[in-house]
């Protein structure tokens, strides 16, 4: 494997490997995601890590959702010796860590479909013009109980509270707790974690950092949160829109460019105080909002969330305060350092390394290009208008709908070249079938609304 030769990482598999002797870690679980962003793993004996740290560990591939056909099964993992932690909720005497993995060929070769590696090449892109892209993402989730034995996969929310709300004897807010002390045991800093709007939802926010880090972060709280949930007899779920009537859950993610360690979208000679660079950065992203919209938003239920009346994007403008387009730009107070731009868009349960890869491939594609259009930002408020109403108005908005959406990802040369031509392919394939698979399937509502008409 190349990186076997870095200095850097040759150190960080030295302190591993010792880590691993002093604390007597006997399993290692080796983890990676699929296409679609589920976390796959399998463990290993910790007497092996010498040798993967080198060599990698062989799989089949063509079981992994967009890894690639049978005839081209043999894929590699190579372990990242840099995301090494001990579980804490396996630290007894037989104590297990985590790493995460690259993927390879068996020809030495990176696997062009690892989303990890999709969103590393962006990066190397950013840093080749001498960017560094830094964000955090703002992560919702619902906690919820099963109804009863009898009702399988019937649930409801955990708790009856709302926005902010605080019951220290509450098995909820302990829970945010025991989320809070995971997160610092692998290293995430936690900014904030409290109840949200809906019934049993809750956000945690963590500090921003680079983008490979970050969707390192993302993936690892996802499991972090589900783990706590199962632990209490709950079931966490990042499901964009798990109840109809109430707000959904979504991931704004806070982003900012930097370079030689100045945030190049701070401007203190424009009157709000952002750079040219951002609002070029912003134009990027509204350009190709409609495209990216497949991979930010990658589920059909996501389309549930993303409509007229709760608190959800689908108008393609940006402004300052107004939380109802697609893009803002927070209150910073000055501060050269917090100077970003919000997409408000994206939701959890999509793939966070391809969800990255595409905001920065798009801001990145605002700045470089010559004739980029930067529109004014709007204050309009569109959150109470519906559906037909943005029509009648001609505001121009976000797909309606998975199907929409992949449209839009289908015809974007711009896209392609993110992802690179078999990856795009894989995923339009793989969200396709999705998409077939929620097609067929007959409601209640549809029930209850056509029968008897």
């Amino acid at each position: 494997m190349i990186e076997k030769e870095d200095p850097k990482r040759k150190g960080l598999c030295e302190a591993v490997i010792e880590k691993i002797k002093e604390e007597n870690i006997k399993f290692i679980y080796l983890q990676f995601t699929d296409i679609q962003g589920i976390i796959k793993s399998f463990e290993i004996n910790s007497k092996r890590i010498e040798e993967l740290f080198g060599i990698g560990e062989n799989f089949d591939g063509s079981s992994v959702t967009g890894y690639g056909a049978i005839e081209e099964s043999d894929k590699v993992a190579l372990p990242d010796p840099s995301t090494f932690y001990i579980v804490p909720w396996r630290n007894d005497n037989r104590k297990v860590a985590r790493v995460f993995c690259d993927i390879y060929n068996p020809d030495s070769t990176r696997y062009e479909g690892d989303p990890r590696y999709i969103l590393q090449k962006a990066v190397k892109k950013a840093e080749k013009h001498g960017f560094t892209f830094y964000c955090a993402p703002e992560m919702e989730f619902f906690m919820l109980e099963q109804q009863s034995r009898e009702a399988a996969f019937k649930f409801k929310p955990s708790d009856m509270r709302g926005y902010f709300d605080y019951d220290p004897y509450d098995i909820n807010e302990k829970m945010r707790y025991t989320i809070a002390e995971y997160c610092d045991a692998f290293g995430i800093e936690i900014e904030c974690l409290h109840h949200e709007v809906a019934l049993g939802q809750h956000e945690i926010d963590f500090r921003y950092g680079k983008a490979v880090e970050t969707a390192d972060n993302t993936n690892t709280i996802k499991m972090i949160v589900k783990t706590v949930a199962a632990k209490n007899n709950m079931t966490a779920t990042f499901m964009p829109k798990p109840f109809d009537g109430i707000n959904g859950s979504g991931m704004h993610v806070h982003q900012s460019l930097w370079r030689n360690g100045v945030n190049i979208f701070y401007d203190e000679s424009d009157p709000a105080f952002i750079s040219y660079t951002m609002k070029k950065w912003i134009a990027g992203q509204l350009k190709h909002a409609k495209a990216m919209c497949a991979v930010l938003s990658s589920w059909p239920n996501s389309y549930k969330r993303l409509v007229p009346g709760f608190e959800a994007p689908v108008y393609i403008a940006w402004g300052f305060r107004n939380r109802s387009p697609l893009i803002r730009v927070p209150e910073f107070h000055g501060k050269t350092t917090a100077a970003r731009c919000e997409i408000r868009c994206p939701d959890p349960a999509g793939n966070p390394y391809l969800q990255f890869a595409v905001l920065l491939s798009a801001g990145l594609d605002g700045i470089l290009s010559d004739d980029i259009e930067i529109t004014e930002p709007t204050d309009r408020n569109v959150y109470h208008l519906t559906t037909k109403e943005m029509i009648k108005e001609g505001i121009n908005s976000l797909p309606g709908s998975l199907s929409e959406a992949l449209q839009e990802y289908r015809d974007s040369e711009f896209m392609k070249e993110v992802f690179g031509e078999q990856p795009f392919k894989n995923f339009y394939y793989a969200k396709l079938e999705e998409n077939d698979a929620y097609r067929v399937v007959v409601s209640e509502w549809e029930r209850d609304r056509y029968i008897r008409l």
